[in-house]
C-alpha cells in the first residue's frame, strides 16, 4: 500500500480551498453591491426588458352599496408617483440632443416653483428637502425617481400633474404615475366589520361574496408593432358585479351612536346591536365595538355574529315558550318562588331581589314580567326534569337554537347541550343542575344575532326568517341575482303559544322590569338579560364580575315593522340589562321611528286656509304659467285653487292710488306701481310698455322715478332705485 503524500497533496488543498473562499466572498460582494450601489441600473434593466408572454389584465372590483343605493365600499385608484430624469434619451443616440439641452434648461428654470408646489400639496415635507430629494434623482440620472414616497389619490396626482415641469407630456418631462386600486369606504368604520376589510377580502362581505365582486380576468398578450412594443388585450377583463346590502346607512348610524354613547358613559368592554326588519329578516344596522387599548372603541370582531356565552335572562322567553307550546302551563300557573332564594339540587337558586324579600306567590306571566329566575327554572324543572331531552328538543324546534345558516365565515352556531349522549343513556356532561339554570340562559353558548333571530320569529307570528345581509347582486346597472328572504320555519309554536308570548313580553316593557326601553309615542316588547359571564380575566371565581348586559325586543308592539337586540360587556356599575341595554334600545328604536315620520303637506293641510300664493307684479305670463302648473287659474282680479274638488279664491292683484295692478293694466298707458318687484322683472314690465329703464344699485326696486298713475309716452325714462 502506497504512502499518503501529506507534502505533495495538502498544499493543493489548500489551495483549492482559498481560491474557493476567494470565489464565494467575490459573489457575496456582487451581490451586495448589485442590491444596494447598482440596484437603480438594474431596475432600469429590469423596466426595459420586453417580456412578450400573456400578461394578466386585472378587473375592477365590484362595489358594496346600502339599501337606498349609497356606496358602503368601492375601489379607486392610488398612484405612486415618479419621474424619468432620462426622459427623450433614445438609445444610441447621443444624449446631447437640442431638447435634452432644453429640458435641462427647464429644469433648473422650474425646480424652485416645483418645489414650492410640492410644498404645498405635501405641507409635511419642506421646499428645500424636495429640492434636494429631487437633485440627488436628478445627479443619478434616475429613470425611476419616486416623487413622494407613499401613495396619493386620484384628486392630488391630478394637482401635482399641473405643477411646473411635471406638466410636460411624460415623454419630455418625465413624471409619471403608478395606478394602484384600492378599497375605500365613504363612511368610514361604520359597519366595517361586517362589509369586509379595505385591503383584502378576509372578512365580511367582500369575503362571502368574492366570487362575484372580483370579476374576471383579462390577458393581454405583448407584440412588437413597427419597432415599437405594444400591448394587445387578447381577451378583455370582466369587472365585478356590484353587492346590494340590506343595511341603511342612516340607521346604522343611529345604532352606531346609541351604542356608543352609553359604552362611554359606564366605560364598557364591548356592545353590540343588530337591527332587523321583521317581515323579511333584512339586517338594517349591525353594530360591533370593543375597547381597545388605546381606551377607544373600534370595530375589531363581528361579535354580533361570533361571540357565543350565555346569554341570560332574554333566554327565559324560549324556555316559557316550549313549555307554553307543548301545553304544560298556561299564564295562569302559580309559582311559589318564596323569599328569592330557594334551593334546588344542592344549589342555591336566587332571584335578583332576593334581598328584598323576593317575590313569593307569582303566575307564570308575571314571573317573565319581572325576570324571576326561580319562577322560570322551577317550570321547566318541575315538567322537564323526568325528560331534560325533551325541552332541549323544545329550544331547537323554537329556533333559539338552530343554525341559521348566515353566509359571513364569522358566524358561530349555537351550542346547547343533549341531556342523552348518543349511547342514548344521560350525557356525562349533563347534571342534575343542568336542567335549571339552562332554562334561565347558562350552560349555553349562543350569539347575539341567534337571539334576535328568534324574538323576531315571535314579532312575525312564529315565521322564523334567516337574517339577510345581501339582497341583490347588480351589474351595470341591471339585476342579475336576486336574494329572495329565507323562510327556515313556517312556525316555530302554536299560533295561541306565540300570541301569549306577545302579550307577556308586552307587558315586560309597559309593567315589568323593560320599562326603560318603552316609548311614549308606541308600544314596543321585549325582554332584559343579565348575566354573570367567565371571560379571560374575569371568571366566577376571581372575585370581580364581568357581566354581559342585554334586551331583546321589536317595535311597534301592535304592528311589528323592526326587531332589535343590545347586549353590553361590562364590569363596572350596577349590572343591569333593562338599565343600560333598555335605555339603548330606546334611543335606536325612537331614532329610526322618527327618521321614518313622512311628512307629507296634505296630511297637515287646513281646510279653510288659502292655497293661491302671492304673486308679485311682473312678468305675468311666467307667472300663468307657474299658476297652471300648480293648478291655479286666474280669473280678472282672481285667482281659484282646486283643491280636493272645492275651489278656494285669492287675490292676485292690488290697487294702488286707485289704480289696479294685475295683468290687465299691462297694456294701458298709466304708469304701475313696481317697488318691491324684482329688477328683472321691473325692466320686463316696463319696457314691454315701451319705457327706457335705468337701474342704480342692487336687490329689489325700492324707488321709481314715474309717480304711479302717470300717463305713459313711448320713449319715457324711467329711474329705478335698487335697495342697495
Amino acid at each position: 500500500m502506497s504512502k499518503f503524500k501529506n507534502k505533495k497533496v495538502m498544499p493543493r488543498y489548500k489551495f483549492v480551498v482559498c481560491l474557493l473562499s476567494a470565489m464565494g466572498l467575490w459573489i457575496i460582494w456582487q451581490a451586495a453591491y448589485t442590491m444596494t450601489v447598482g440596484k437603480e441600473y438594474w431596475k432600469t434593466v429590469e423596466k426595459s426588458q420586453v417580456n412578450m408572454a400573456d400578461s394578466i389584465k386585472k378587473p375592477n372590483r365590484g362595489n358594496i352599496l346600502s339599501c337606498d343605493g349609497q356606496l358602503l365600499a368601492g375601489s379607486i385608484p392610488e398612484y405612486e408617483m415618479y419621474i424619468d430624469f432620462r426622459a427623450g434619451y433614445q438609445r444610441g443616440v447621443p444624449e446631447d440632443t437640442a431638447w435634452v439641452r432644453e429640458r435641462d434648461e427647464l429644469w433648473n428654470e422650474k425646480l424652485d416653483s416645483l418645489c414650492d408646489g410640492l410644498h404645498i400639496i405635501f405641507p409635511e415635507k419642506t421646499a428645500e428637502e424636495f429640492r434636494e430629494h429631487l437633485m440627488e434623482g436628478y445627479n443619478k440620472k434616475s429613470r425611476y425617481w419616486r416623487v413622494w414616497r407613499g401613495k396619493v389619490d386620484y384628486v392630488t396626482f391630478n394637482e401635482v400633474k399641473k405643477l411646473p415641469y411635471f406638466n410636460l407630456p411624460r415623454h419630455k418631462g418625465g413624471f409619471w404615475g403608478e395606478e394602484y386600486p384600492a378599497r375605500r369606504h365613504p363612511f368610514g368604520s361604520l359597519a366595517e366589520r361586517t362589509i369586509g376589510s379595505r385591503d383584502t377580502a378576509r372578512y365580511g362581505i367582500e369575503l362571502a361574496f368574492d366570487s362575484l365582486l372580483r370579476g374576471i380576468y383579462g390577458i393581454a398578450h405583448k407584440q412588437k408593432v413597427r419597432n415599437k412594443i405594444v400591448s394587445i388585450t387578447t381577451t378583455p377583463p370582466i369587472d365585478g358585479c356590484d353587492i346590494v346590502t340590506t343595511l341603511d346607512v342612516n340607521m346604522q348610524d343611529i345604532a352606531e351612536q346609541a351604542l356608543l354613547n352609553k359604552l362611554c358613559e359606564i366605560d364598557a368592554l364591548m356592545g353590540v346591536a343588530i337591527v332587523m326588519e321583521v317581515q323579511t329578516g333584512d339586517v338594517k344596522a349591525i353594530v360591533n365595538m370593543e375597547k381597545g387599548s388605546d381606551g377607544d372603541f373600534h370595530e375589531r370582531l363581528n361579535n354580533a355574529l361570533s361571540y357565543r356565552c350565555e346569554p341570560g335572562s332574554v333566554f327565559k322567553t324560549a324556555s316559557i315558550l316550549v313549555a307554553l307550546d307543548d301545553n304544560v302551563v298556561d299564564t295562569s300557573y302559580v309559582i311559589h318562588t318564596g323569599s328569592g332564594i330557594m334551593p334546588m339540587h344542592g344549589a342555591r337558586m336566587k332571584d335578583h331581589n332576593w334581598h328584598k324579600g323576593g317575590y313569593h306567590d307569582i303566575n307564570v306571566a308575571r314571573a317573565l314580567e319581572v325576570s324571576s329566575n326561580i319562577g322560570v327554572s322551577v317550570v321547566i324543572d318541575n315538567f322537564y326534569r323526568s325528560d331534560p331531552q325533551r325541552y332541549v328538543d323544545g329550544l331547537r324546534r323554537v329556533g333559539i337554537g338552530m343554525d341559521l345558516g348566515i353566509p359571513l365565515n364569522e358566524y358561530r352556531r349555537p351550542k346547547i347541550r343533549d341531556a342523552v349522549g348518543s349511547n342514548g343513556r344521560t350525557a356525562s356532561d349533563w347534571y342534575k343542575t343542568t336542567l335549571p339554570w339552562m332554562s334561565i340562559g347558562y350552560e349555553t353558548q349562543i350569539a347575539p344575532i341567534n337571539t334576535l333571530t328568534f324574538y323576531n320569529a315571535i314579532a312575525n307570528d312564529g315565521k322564523l326568517v334567516q337574517p339577510r345581509f345581501v339582497s341583490k347582486v347588480m351589474k351595470e346597472g341591471q339585476v342579475v341575482k336576486e336574494f329572495e328572504p329565507v323562510v327556515l320555519k313556517e312556525q316555530i309554536a302554536r299560533p295561541e303559544a306565540i300570541k301569549t308570548m306577545q302579550t307577556i313580553l308586552t307587558h315586560v316593557v309597559s309593567q315589568g322590569l323593560g320599562k326603560r326601553a318603552g316609548s311614549t309615542s308606541f308600544s314596543v316588547a321585549g325582554k332584559t338579560g343579565t348575566a354573570q359571564v367567565s371571560d379571560g380575566t374575569y371568571n366566577y371565581h376571581s372575585g370581580k364580575s364581568c357581566h354581559w348586559l342585554s334586551f331583546c325586543g321589536y317595535f311597534p308592539a301592535d304592528k311589528p315593522r323592526y326587531s332589535c337586540i343590545v347586549c353590553i360587556k361590562t364590569t363596572n356599575g350596577t349590572p343591569s340589562g333593562g338599565l343600560q341595554s333598555g335605555s339603548v334600545f330606546h334611543n335606536i328604536a325612537e331614532g329610526i321611528m322618527s327618521s321614518n315620520v313622512r311628512k307629507v303637506a296634505a296630511n297637515a293641510r287646513d281646510e279653510h286656509s288659502v292655497f293661491v300664493p302671492d304673486v308679485k307684479n311682473g312678468d305675468v305670463q311666467a307667472a300663468d304659467f307657474v299658476l297652471d302648473q300648480l293648478g291655479i287659474h286666474s280669473e280678472g282680479n282672481w285667482m281659484t285653487a282646486q283643491t280636493d274638488n272645492h275651489p278656494v279664491w285669492g287675490h292676485a292683484a292690488q290697487e294702488v292710488n286707485g289704480v289696479k295692478l294685475d295683468k290687465m293694466d299691462i297694456g294701458e298707458d298709466k304708469m304701475p306701481n313696481v317697488t318691491g318687484m324684482g329688477a328683472r322683472d321691473a325692466v320686463f314690465l316696463l319696457e314691454k310698455m315701451g319705457l327706457s329703464v335705468h337701474l342704480s344699485g342692487k336687490g329689489d326696486v325700492k324707488s321709481q322715478s314715474i309717480p304711479v298713475g302717470t300717463t305713459l309716452h313711448k320713449g319715457m325714462v324711467c329711474q329705478l332705485q335698487l335697495e342697495s
